[in-house]
């Protein structure tokens, strides 16, 4: 596990402060907690938590129902601390209390304490006869569980900015897939506590259902990602047994997407397919004989219709395999050129374009030394409006830049081309090339 940043560690233990000072403040000025209820909600919570699963760094868990249904039943008793200390023991990830990570249990603890005490105060808000009846049933944990929603994700966000100091909107919409799944838990949890409420504590045991069955939802999510990647990794690991070179430029040309799709605030699920474009657009080259493709010389005008070929047997071969069909068309370059005039031209084949050029240019090719970045950095505002897409050139210079990355002549990590010229017949991206003067791409 990674050293913990100093930032993350003072938030966590602001927050873990914060939420048990609550907790405390509301048992002493109100009413204290049943131990017997708090112990039964804190056993539910631990069995849930030993259901959690990690998608994506996050943990998502099964336990928000708990904690939403200790608000409700805690909220006779008047003791808000109750759903508060439900919440925080919820907060409790068990690879950290393994790892004895203790700064992130802080951190983990404290947030989910904060959220369920503005769920907790959203719902005190309105008085027991207006949520006995339906509809106004409905609405008090509806905006309940928006209140936990909003303080969870901005006290999440706010620890994976300090964390990754990457911008707050990007992580904010990696959170949105497992937002949708925490709200229905939510709700699930808001309708077990009134049920709690009219029947008795013995219907909490219900829950262990619910919880078993949204598990296994996740770990089949987990899953289809899983057989996904691997799926892609495959078709990598075959292209880079047959040319490293190419199998290695994908690698980064992907890279240099994702740097583009943030800039441009892809959502998650956009920047996932074209990472995956990103990754095969050049997976037809496993059909291209490896003398064309690392040709030190200028391919002639066959060799070079040959080499082509690579773009249209991307295409069928993405298409044949489901999860990558939708993302087929955006891996072939069906225009060399950005067209101003075509509004309803995806922007993702434009966004391959740009990333293919910078990583044509700045790596070394079997007809060509790598090139200094800022080389290539005037070769995409040059011909930006022309060739690339302006947009799209701009973000991946900024991305770039504000990550403090240096490539080309000099910064390149591994070259299999030690013998290519200094300067070569032309090159994959950079400027226009002579109609007699067409090279490898």
């Amino acid at each position: 596990m990674s050293e913990t940043p100093t930032g993350l560690k003072v938030f966590g233990a602001a927050m873990f402060v914060a939420a048990a000072a609550a907790a405390s403040f509301f048992a002493i000025s109100d009413s204290s907690p049943k131990p017997g209820v708090v112990l039964l909600f804190v056993a539910l919570v631990l069995f849930s938590e030993l259901r959690a699963v990690e998608i994506e760094h996050l943990v998502v868990s099964p336990g928000w129902m708990i904690v939403m249904a200790a608000i409700v039943v805690f909220r006779p008793e008047g003791a808000p601390s109750g759903p508060v200390i439900v919440a925080m023991i919820a907060g409790i990830h068990w690879p950290h209390f393994r790892a004895r990570a203790w700064d992130l249990i802080a951190l983990n603890s404290g947030i989910w304490g904060l959220a369920a005490l503005a769920a907790a105060a959203s719902y005190s808000a309105f008085s027991p006869a207006f949520v006995a009846h339906f509809p106004q049933a409905l609405l008090a944990p509806a905006l309940a569980t928006i209140a936990n929603v909003l303080v969870l994700v901005l006290l999440l966000g706010i620890g994976f900015v300090i964390r990754t100091r990457a911008s707050f909107v990007s992580i904010v919409q990696g959170f949105v897939p497992m937002t949708l799944q925490f709200i229905s838990f939510a709700l699930l949890g808001f309708l077990l506590g009134r049920l709690d409420l009219a029947l008795g504590p013995a219907v909490l045991l219900l829950i262990i259902v619910p919880i078993v069955i949204a598990r296994e939802m996740l770990m089949a999510f987990v899953k289809v990602k899983e057989s996904h990647d691997e799926t892609v990794q495959l078709l990598i690991r075959a292209l880079e047994q047959k040319d490293p070179y190419t199998a290695g430029h994908a690698e980064r040309v992907a890279v240099y997407a994702s740097y583009i799709a943030e800039e441009l605030d892809f959502m998650p699920a956009r920047a996932e397919r074209l990472r995956f474009a990103a990754l095969m657009h050049d997976i037809g080259k496993l059909v291209v004989p490896n003398q064309l493709l690392n040709k030190p010389g200028k391919l002639t005008e066959e060799e070079f219709a040959r080499v082509r070929v690579h773009e249209g047997v991307s295409v069928q071969m993405l298409s044949h395999i489901d999860f990558l069909r939708p993302i087929a068309l955006h891996a072939h370059s069906d225009t060399m050129r950005f067209n101003p005039d075509d509004l309803n031209h995806p922007i993702e084949p434009y966004i391959i374009m740009v990333a293919d050029a910078y990583d044509a240019m700045t790596s070394t090719r079997s007809y060509r030394k790598a090139l200094p970045q800022e080389v290539a950095f005037a070769e995409l505002r040059d011909k930006s409006g022309q060739q690339f897409h302006p947009a799209c050139a701009q973000a991946l210079i900024v991305a770039i830049q504000k990550r403090n990355e240096v490539h080309g002549k000099g910064h390149e990590h591994e070259s299999h081309f030690e013998d290519a010229p200094e300067v070569g017949l032309g090159s994959a991206g950079l400027g226009d090339l002579l109609p007699d003067e067409k090279s490898n791409t």
